[in-house]
């Protein structure tokens, strides 16, 4: 699947027409796309830039029950979100994983410790287990020795669950294709096609990959969804309706795992305005966040994180925990955008969560909602355009959102029982291809990562990669979890790569440099060196 020569064969019969065509290829997309082809549906997506390129490569990595959202009576929300929860952790093993969390309480918090024990117990509730417990200040720091004691007044010990955003949405996305959906990445949406009455019968499609040569289709269809989240605008604006969204960017930091080693999660509220804040181990490095801002800068530009949000940050940092940290320790930063529907509330926290979905006379647009409730967005979605469709039904909800290997799989290989069943979560169905690719020595890790490099040379030539960053900050995160984004490591990926992509020596060096340049401009803490460049 995606094997070289894939993007031409797309091409070449994209004209349709499709019953279904989903433009956006991150999380909320990838899961319509799963559930409209379990409908029998001819269904085509297209992505803009790379498959989870925006908001769902950027998340906080929780699969997370909304327990702050308890404290807003968003209650449906977080039912939701916890049965969903549930199901992903039984399915996505390896891939969605249990995650402890220390919810801390300090003196002078905004809200008092007993409010978080009343939504604890709803939480469990709602999760059909018991599985939180109070702690005293001494407790609490047995669990976390980092724990900063003055003002200490206990805590919560409870469940959540995290996962890699994006080959989570590359996974979903590869099993539809694997049942027959189509998906295109670095495909642009030019416009909304419409019929002489207003109605949407598909669009304009420009292919923007390097070897694209700029080609073009006018692709139709019955109904087309926008699911691009913070883009969703745009879309809307091809048929000439009005902005309905509020932009805000939420920012991380990331340190080495020795700098603050942490076994679980610790939660806790800001000092300067009691916004809840994590700091968690995910991926071989602690991650901690995150912001909640305007994002007030076009969309067609890499977000980043501004020097004010990491001064926020590290504020709430030092308060917690007992570390001598600074700007200096961080191994890399990263900026997302999320939507929300836009009510005019002065505290951008405050807007609602929940996901909307408008029907524009065919251009049916969902936008908000969160990860870990993707697949209640792909129902509700799918609900809504059961009018286009005679004789559709719906996929049952009791269907598995996951492929299961079958009970006899197993890898070939003498790796510890927890790397095996990393990999069976990350791949799926894949996951052997990955061991039957190694070479010499791809076995190993790279750097200090979790990652084989077995793992890159398979998503080099099966993955969709057309780009460097792709390889490099989506199918393995390299360029969040190494120092300088992997360059020190980047001539081995060369060689790794390189033959797998099929790319010349100029066309590696145009993308070596393209992404030194995105990591320095976007993901490079302001306190590392940069990622030196040749002259121009």
């Amino acid at each position: 699947m995606w094997v070289r020569g894939w993007r031409d064969e797309i091409w070449s019969r994209i004209e349709g027409p499709w019953d279904l065509i989903v433009i956006g290829g991150g999380i909320t997309g990838a899961g319509i796309l799963r559930e409209a082809t379990r409908m029998g549906l001819r269904v085509l997506l297209v992505e803009g830039k790379d498959f989870s390129s925006g908001t769902s490569s950027r998340s906080s990595k929780l699969v997370h029950g909304g327990f702050r959202y308890l404290r807003e009576a968003k209650f449906r929300l977080t039912y939701h979100s916890v049965r969903e929860r549930e199901a992903l952790l039984k399915q996505g093993r390896g891939l969605v994983n249990p995650l402890g969390f220390l919810l801390v309480n300090y003196a002078n918090d905004r809200i008092p410790g007993w409010v978080f024990g009343a939504g604890l117990i709803f939480y469990d509730i709602i999760g059909l287990q018991w599985g939180h417990l109070h702690y005293g200040p001494e407790g609490l720091r047995s669990l976390c020795p980092q724990l900063a004691s003055a003002g200490l007044q206990g805590g919560y010990r409870y469940f959540d669950a995290q996962t890699d955003d994006a080959r989570l949405v590359l996974r979903i996305i590869r099993e539809a294709v694997a049942d027959g959906a189509v998906a295109l990445n670095y495909a642009q949406v030019e416009g909304v096609l419409r019929t002489r009455n207003g109605s949407v019968r598909g669009i304009a499609l420009r292919d923007v990959s390097p070897s694209g040569n700029d080609r073009t289709a006018e692709i139709q269809t019955k109904v087309v969804i926008n699911a691009t989240g913070a883009w969703a605008d745009t879309v809307r604006s091809m048929i000439d309706k009005k902005p309905r969204l509020r932009k805000l960017r939420g920012s991380h930091l990331i340190f080495p795992q020795h700098a603050l080693p942490l076994t679980r999660a610790v939660s806790f509220l800001h000092p300067s305005d009691g916004r809840p804040m994590f700091a968690l181990p995910w991926e071989g490095v602690t991650l901690y966040g995150t912001t909640d801002v305007e994002h007030r800068y076009s969309l067609d530009m890499e977000p980043t994180m501004e020097i004010e949000e990491i001064d926020y940050l590290m504020e709430g940092l030092r308060r917690v925990f007992e570390v001598d940290l600074c700007s200096a320790d961080l191994l890399a930063t990263f900026a997302g955008v999320r939507s929300v529907v836009d009510t005019g509330k002065v505290d951008p926290s405050r807007e609602s969560r929940e996901h909307v979905i408008w029907d524009d006379r065919g251009l049916v647009t969902v936008t908000g909602g969160k990860l870990t409730t993707f697949r209640v967005m792909a129902h509700d979605t799918l609900r809504s355009i059961l009018r286009y469709f005679s004789g559709a039904q719906l996929p049952d909800r009791t269907q598995r959102m996951l492929n299961q290997p079958p009970s006899d799989y197993a890898l070939s290989c003498d790796f510890d029982p927890a790397v095996c069943l990393r990999l069976l979560g990350r791949y799926g169905d894949d996951a052997p291809e990955i061991i039957s690719c190694a070479e010499d020595g791809e076995l190993e890790t790279v750097g200090e990562s979790p990652y084989l490099w077995a793992e890159l040379r398979w998503a080099a030539r099966a993955e969709g990669i057309v780009h460097l960053e792709d390889l490099l900050m989506r199918r393995a995160r390299l360029g969040l979890t190494l120092p300088q984004g992997g360059w020190p490591l980047i001539d081995r990926v060369r060689t790794v790569a390189q033959p797998e992509l099929g790319w010349d020596d100029d066309r590696w060096v145009r993308e070596q440099d393209a992404y030194a340049r995105l990591w320095n401009d976007s993901y490079r803490p302001p306190a590392s060196p940069r990622i030196a460049l040749p002259p121009q």
